[in-house]
């Protein structure tokens, strides 16, 4: 123990020692320290050949473990960002030696504020509503305008999701609107906005104004429901054609079409009237579509599921028949919660063949949730969007501080909306029918090619050959094999009617 005590005490002694001599050397003199050291603890006075051996003296093993720390993580960045640079430099060098080709801002950069834009459409020759590449549709020709006015800034033009335009409910190919909402964010400086919008936009669609909304309003996801109109003519509640019916019971499938309609059989269903009983029934049978229910067999098969085929109707009504150009149309109203595709269609389109056969209201009822078969789906021609609405957010603004946001109502536009409906819709809608014959044909089609439709019968009873199976194809008109639902290739979505 005695010997240990003596070596440690050696030890620290000549620590000591080392210490002093190198706290009085001065610091410019710490290199000839180190070349020439007083103790023989020290570092020897040969320097070894390889310049490598000296680094620990100097530092130089620190350095080289701190780059033994350098992830590849960190190099890769680090080449990304020099690369970066290289392509930031080359382009100025490039732009700099061609000034006349780089574009030059002419207009000063205006603030953009989020807006509820309300506007109003005749949907006919157009492929619904949302903006699709190479089809004409009522967004493609609202933004085009919105650019054109001034609305919409140049540096924004190319990409309508660069001002967040998103639109309370889609819809169809043919399918009109009196009003709808875009929300998005727009330049407002211009009083005279809305007229310059409409300058460049055609009669058939109409901005009827806007509101400023806070800062989170999102047109689709605020809107609390929505109301659709149809339009159809009562002769579609007439009894069966029994040409129809010979026809589809004689003639093979493939060899099969659609009689020509007379001009006798034409005088005759505009001259039909629907009977009280004949409208009481189609009241209460649009009013059994009242409350929740699932309609999975009104929308199209694919990626429908019981877990999202369940929607909250709060009223379908049926107005009193009104004569128009000789025939006897009739408007029906529904507002929901939110609309599957062609869900709204095809209500109309079940109820127009039961009522031609009288059959009893309880085959509704079966068709929740049943098995999937393939609802008759009417035409687009008479359906309109009467106006989204958002009481929820118009309750919440209410509260605020006047002058901060506005409610999203279409009430100061009516007188404006009321004339346009009559002149682009409600008339659009009777000259097609007259011209076109669409829902003639439509009623002839379904007659023609029954055998999809079977399950529509007086015992409501759902036949297995009727009942849509994955997979299974059957024929269609034409001779051509196919799913049962023509839409079967589209995609559940939300109010696309």
């Amino acid at each position: 123990m005695d010997k240990l005590r003596t070596i440690a005490g050696s030890i620290a002694s000549s620590g000591r020692r080392i210490s002093g001599i190198l706290a009085a050397q001065p610091a410019n003199a710490a290199g000839e320290a180190s070349a020439q050291p007083a103790e023989p603890e020290a570092a020897p006075t040969n320097a070894p050949a390889d310049p490598k051996a000296a680094e620990p003296n100097a530092g130089g093993e620190g350095k080289k473990r701190k780059e033994h720390a350098q992830t590849s993580k960190e190099r890769r960045e680090y080449a990304r960002k020099r690369i970066m640079v290289r392509n930031q430099e080359r382009k100025q060098e490039e732009e700099e030696k061609q000034p006349g080709d780089r574009p030059e801002r002419t207009e000063p950069r205006l603030p953009k504020r989020k807006v509820a834009l309300m506007l109003g459409f005749c949907g006919t020759d157009y492929q619904g509503m949302q903006v699709n590449p190479n089809a004409r549709t009522i967004e493609g020709e609202l933004f085009k305008a919105m650019c054109a006015a001034g609305a919409v800034s140049a540096d924004n033009s190319t990409d309508q999701s660069k001002v967040n335009l998103q639109r309370a409910a889609r819809t169809d190919k043919g399918v009109h609107a009196a009003g709808q909402v875009v929300s998005l964010k727009m330049i407002i400086e211009d009083p005279e906005i809305v007229q310059k919008i409409n300058a460049h936009l055609p009669d058939q669609i109409r901005v009827w104004g806007y509101t400023r909304v806070m800062r989170s309003f999102n047109s689709k996801t605020m809107c609390d429901s929505r109301v659709y109109e149809y339009l159809l003519p009562t002769y579609v509640f007439m009894p069966p054609s029994e040409e129809c019916a010979r026809i589809a019971d004689t003639v093979d499938f493939a060899e099969r079409s659609l009689p020509e309609t007379s001009d006798e059989e034409l005088r005759e269903k505009r001259a039909f009237r629907a009977s009280p009983e004949l409208l009481q029934y189609v009241r209460d049978a649009f009013g059994v579509y009242k409350g929740t229910h699932d309609f999975r067999n009104f929308t199209v098969t694919k990626g429908c599921t019981a877990n999202n085929s369940k929607r909250f109707i709060h009223h379908f009504s049926v107005s009193d028949p009104m004569v128009i150009q000789g025939s006897e149309w009739l408007s029906l109203k529904v507002k929901g919660q939110s609309f599957m595709l062609h869900q709204i269609r095809k209500m109309v389109g079940l109820i127009i063949l039961m009522a031609r056969l009288n059959v009893p209201l309880k085959l509704i009822d079966i068709l929740f949730g049943s098995a999937r078969v393939n609802v008759p789906k009417a035409p687009g021609l008479g359906l309109l969007l009467e106006a989204p609405m958002f009481d929820g957010y118009n309750r919440r603004t209410s509260s605020q501080k006047e002058g901060t946001n506005g409610q999203v109502s279409f009430e100061p536009y009516r007188k404006e909306i009321d004339a346009f409906r009559q002149k682009y819709i409600y008339d659009n809608i009777v000259n097609t029918e007259v011209s076109e014959r669409v829902f003639d044909e439509w009623v002839k089609h379904t007659e023609v090619y029954p055998e999809q439709y079977r399950y529509i019968n007086k015992d409501c009873v759902i036949p297995e050959s009727t009942i849509v199976v994955p997979g299974v194809s059957q024929p269609r008109p034409g001779g051509t094999a196919g799913n049962q639902s023509a839409d079967s290739d589209s995609e559940v979505d939300n109010d696309d009617n």
